[in-house]
């Protein structure tokens, strides 16, 4: 392509003379043009900057929002979690300590310090250190509530194990069968006398029955004495249940225990006999309460319904002449 000469005309000479240009002119029309084309570019730029995402920006708002998502699921785990929590805890004062008469744990000491928790609200608003520091926070909180809960369940366990010892050990049956309830020959209270036929006071309940009808215990225990008494129970064996309860056992033909030995309720310790001050074939049954003989007839709750009771109740209540 040919060139393009550019002339001018001048006015002095009146004529029309080629155009030079200066090489300053030329070098600032270049940097004119430079300086045009990066003011151009950089409102280019902000204006893309402004209203579109660089993808480093793109990943990083990604990575937000799962973020986010992440941190409402983990939340909503800690809420249900803290529920669960809540119930087991209204459980434990409410019904499991209640069942074994024990004071409820203060909240003081379940929750301890009070942990400040993250408005979802505030969640757009909130930089990542005060997400972890929220989550860590009720974390921790759970983490102490579930370890005051346990050492709580161990109380209980302890609790049930103890409870269970007791029941096994307190009077809860008949020293002898009776089923018919037709061997109660004489119940607790002041009766007659056989020997001396006077009113007496008869701590006990005869239970009549043929020579060498087995005799259990009516509780688990070790047994405090199994001897011959001169002064009126004849062969007898008392044992020591714990709890404050013991139990006496008496005129029986022949013991089978020994001091000192270990026995669970239903077991056999002696034989039905008349040994001792004795007018026939019985056994004489007391229960002893801190040194204080009570009426044995309220520790049957293992052998009798609540019928049966009554009719024990009348029964021993009749007033004969005791056997011993």
């Amino acid at each position: 392509m040919k060139r393009v000469r550019k002339y001018f005309y001048n006015t002095d000479t009146h004529r029309f003379e080629k155009l030079e240009v200066s090489w300053q002119m030329k070098a600032l029309r270049v940097l004119g043009f430079i300086s045009a084309a990066l003011v151009t570019s950089v409102i280019i730029v902000s204006i893309a900057f402004q209203f579109l995402d660089s993808p480093k920006e793109k990943n990083l708002h990604t990575e937000m929002r799962t973020l986010q998502e992440e941190y409402i699921s983990l939340q909503k785990e800690i809420n249900t979690l803290n529920q669960t929590l809540k119930e087991l805890e209204e459980r434990d004062n409410n019904i499991y300590r209640g069942v074994f008469e024990s004071a409820p744990l203060p909240d003081s000491i379940r929750h301890g310090k009070k942990y400040s928790t993250l408005s979802m609200d505030e969640f757009a608003y909130a930089p990542s250190d005060l997400l972890i520091e929220s989550i860590t926070n009720q974390v921790y909180a759970l983490k102490h509530r579930i370890s005051v809960q346990q050492k709580s369940y161990d109380t209980l366990e302890r609790l049930v194990s103890a409870k269970k010892e007791m029941l096994s050990a307190i009077p809860a049956i008949q020293p002898v069968s009776n089923k018919a309830l037709d061997r109660v020959a004489s119940g607790f209270g002041y009766r007659i006398d056989p020997i001396y036929k006077t009113p007496k006071m008869h701590t006990g309940i005869d239970f009549t029955a043929a020579m060498g009808t087995p005799i259990y215990a009516t509780g688990d225990g070790i047994v405090k004495e199994a001897n011959f008494d001169n002064g009126g129970y004849g062969y007898h064996v008392i044992l020591n249940h714990g709890y404050g309860y013991e139990t006496l056992y008496g005129h029986m033909v022949k013991i089978k225990s020994r001091p000192g030995e270990r026995i669970k309720r239903g077991q056999v310790i002696g034989w039905v006999g008349s040994s001792g001050k004795s007018t026939g074939p019985h056994c004489h049954y007391e229960v002893i309460r801190y040194g204080e003989k009570i009426d044995p007839v309220h520790f049957f709750f293992n052998d009798l319904s609540a019928t049966d009771y009554e009719r024990m109740v009348r029964i021993a209540a009749a007033n004969n002449q005791a056997f011993d």
